[in-house]
């Protein structure tokens, strides 16, 4: 790969889907784990309303991590800023494993539950 410089960058506004789960590292960097779910809406050619929704998995680190574990909650808005991260790995019997992650560098808790109308 040449030296130019590449982009990994991800926004999102959704809906925190559970609480957010706060561990430590064995050398104890706070870590936080949560889901959130971003709504979508769209008029098909033929004039029909759809709508769905997507699930992402967000990683927190240090003090962002218990800002998380602190701030937010489940139902809650917030927005995520941060780079795409897919995790492999191999489980017992030899199975390989795959898990893209939303690595949060930025996050902005928008409204409590009962302000958001989804």
């Amino acid at each position: 790969m040449d030296s130019s410089k590449g982009l990994n960058k991800v926004m999102l506004i959704g809906l925190v889907d559970g609480a957010p789960e706060l561990r430590h590292t064995p050398n104890g960097r706070a870590v936080a784990t949560f889901t959130i779910v971003v709504p979508r809406s769209w008029v098909s050619g033929e004039g029909e309303r759809h709508e769905e929704n997507e699930w992402f998995n967000i990683v927190a680190w240090n003090s962002l991590a218990e800002y998380v574990s602190e701030q937010l909650g489940d139902n809650q808005q917030v927005y995520i800023e941060g780079r795409l991260q897919t995790r492999r790995w191999q489980d017992s019997s030899g199975r390989s494993h795959f898990r893209t992650e939303v690595v949060a560098q930025e996050m902005l808790a928008l409204a409590e539950s009962a302000d958001v109308d989804y």
